[in-house]
């Protein structure tokens, strides 16, 4: 046995898993090590020609001479995990209408028939938001179009654009564009502004048709999913396949049928899936009985349809379930993502805002959702106040030291907390306050699923599977990949 003093440890979290002990250091870093050597590690048993001494040494989990430079190591991953605060709002949502077409019973904003144009955005108000945009110290900018269903809107959605784009002559700034639209009315016009301006879309797909027009139908009752496909093939045809993406909710008819709406996407063309659950907003939560579920029944389908997308990939078929994607960035790199879900603080506010079509300003796409139902909490202000007012107001600033997992309860003790964030307006939403509760929050109990399934993919060993993890995370072939060794042997 050594002496205790011959090495110290620094600061970590565990959970036990079922065949060993996951620790994650400060900055995010991980290892998964057997019980009895974790049981070593912290009784000072270690000895210090250990493979395993050495991998916990190398990834900061102890140290044995010299305190400072763990310290300043740490210090770098922390900050780099957090790098996403340095440019503070990049993504700006703009509702330039919240009419739509389409009557899909699980509608978050609660949208107006499409015959109701004081619904619109008027150019005034969206010259007020583009202003407030470039007010933004960020040196990118994300603008995307939101409702309803912005086509119906569409001149101020070219107003905005190019008024973005005159303004951006002077500040130099990334300027991005993303229209999300149903594409059930679409046309030539449409795709080849936003071809000549480099307008990228996203559109909804909820599987085949018998899955897609179940909840998501057309004002007039008939189903969409026919117009949404001629619209996309016209979509595909003009502005290329890789300027399109497809975002899929997931109802209780959908639960049993990832296989088959990932088959969907694929046919369609798409490389991509994101399986999302839904949110308690809207006419989501008024019809809750009809198409919501239990988390855990979600999570079933989610594992089953991941495991599905990797034996894909094995097969040599390039695709990607994009939420794994994200949470395996945040766990298996030093980076950050731009995902506002998965940030602490939140990145309500602070790292993407809306602009209602009355000129309201929220914290969060979710904050007008609830607004729609005359609860105006997450209201920030106007776009006719001041950007100070609107930033720096109390909103925000509540909002955000609600959002700290470094000192939620329960979230600062959690071995996932570099990997998750908090979701203080979903919380609200919910649970009647911005701190929630763990236990019973089906945010929280998605978000350790999800980690739990990846950490068992990791832990198994299987070098095939960790190389698609690392296609997916680097965007590169898999033939191109090799990976990483993650686990202690």
């Amino acid at each position: 046995m050594v002496d205790s003093e011959k090495y110290k440890l620094l600061p970590f979290r565990f959970i036990r898993l079922r065949n060993g002990v996951l620790i994650v250091n400060q900055g995010g870093d991980f290892l998964i090590i057997k019980k009895n050597d974790f049981d070593r590690l912290v009784e000072r048993q270690l000895q210090n020609d250990e493979k395993t001494y050495l991998d916990l040494k190398s990834k900061l989990f102890l140290y044995d001479n010299e305190l400072e430079l763990p310290v300043q190591l740490l210090a770098t991953q922390y900050r780099t995990k957090k790098s996403f605060l340095r440019n503070f709002t990049a993504l700006h949502m703009v509702v330039v209408t919240i009419r739509c077409n389409q009557k899909c019973k699980y509608c978050q904003v609660s949208s107006e028939n499409a015959d109701k144009s004081r619904f619109d955005m008027q150019i005034e108000v969206a010259r007020k938001c583009v202003d407030l945009i470039f007010q933004s110290p960020s040196p990118y900018i994300k603008i995307e179009f939101q409702g309803g269903e912005p086509l119906l809107n569409f001149e101020t959605v070219k107003f905005i654009v190019e008024y973005a784009k005159e303004l951006n002559s002077k500040h130099n700034k990334y300027l991005e564009f993303v229209l999300c639209s149903n594409l059930t009315i679409v046309d030539e016009y449409h795709l080849g502004y936003c071809r000549d301006h480099g307008i990228h879309i996203s559109t909804s797909i909820d599987g085949p048709s018998d899955i897609h027009d179940a909840y998501r139908r057309m004002e007039s009752g008939e189903g969409s999913f026919a117009k949404v496909v001629a619209g996309l093939k016209l979509s595909q045809e003009i502005l290329g396949k890789e300027n399109i993406a497809g975002l899929m909710a997931t109802t209780r008819t959908s639960l049993d049928s990832f296989r088959d709406i990932v088959d969907q996407y694929i046919k369609l063309g798409f490389h991509s899936i994101f399986f999302r659950p839904l949110n308690p907003y809207g006419r989501a939560l008024e019809n809750e009985t009809l198409i919501g579920y239990d988390i855990s029944e979600f999570l079933k389908s989610y594992r089953a349809g991941v495991d599905y997308i990797i034996d894909l990939n094995l097969r040599g078929l390039w695709f990607v379930e994009e939420y794994s994607r994200l949470v395996l960035t945040r766990m298996l790199t030093p980076f950050s993502t731009g995902f506002v879900d998965l940030q602490s603080p939140t990145g309500a506010g602070i790292g993407g805002v809306i602009y209602d079509y009355d000129g309201g300003v929220y914290v969060a796409d979710e904050g007008r959702m609830l607004a729609r139902k005359g609860d105006k909490k997450f209201r920030m202000g106007n776009v006719s106040d001041s950007y100070h007012d609107l930033f720096g107001g109390n909103v925000v600033r509540e909002t955000v030291a609600s959002s700290f997992v470094e000192c939620l309860p329960q979230c600062s003790e959690c071995a996932f907390q570099m990997w998750c964030g908090a979701d203080p307006v979903r919380n609200y939403a919910a649970q009647g306050d911005m701190i929630g509760h763990r236990p019973t929050s089906e945010f929280c109990r998605k978000n350790m699923g999800v980690i739990h399934y990846i950490l068992e993919k990791i832990d198994s060993g299987d070098d095939e599977v960790l190389n698609v993890f690392w296609s997916w995370i680097t965007n590169r072939p898999l033939e191109s990949i090799c990976s990483f060794g993650l686990k202690e042997t």
